[in-house]
C-alpha cells in the first residue's frame, strides 16, 4: 500500500506544473492585449510571438500532465 501512496503523492507533485502553464498563458495574453491596446498598429507583428509564447506555455503544462499520468498509471 505504501507504493500506491507514493504514486499518488508523486503524481500530485508532478501535476503542480500545470499551474505554471495557466499562469504563463494568462501572462502572455495579458501582455499581448496591453500592447495592442497601447499601439493597435502593431497587432499583426505581435500576434506571432504571442501565439508562440502561448504554445510554449501550454506545452510545459501538457508535459507536466503527461508525467503525472505516467507516474499514476505505471
Amino acid at each position: 500500500m505504501e507504493t500506491e501512496a507514493a504514486k499518488m503523492i508523486g503524481a500530485g507533485l508532478a501535476a503542480i506544473g500545470v499551474i505554471g502553464g495557466g499562469v504563463g498563458v494568462g501572462t502572455v495574453w495579458g501582455y499581448y492585449m496591453n500592447a495592442v491596446a497601447r499601439n493597435p498598429s502593431m497587432e499583426d507583428k505581435l500576434r506571432t510571438p504571442a501565439f508562440l509564447g502561448f504554445a510554449l506555455s501550454e506545452a510545459t503544462s501538457l508535459f507536466a500532465l503527461v508525467i503525472a499520468l505516467i507516474i499514476l498509471f505505471t
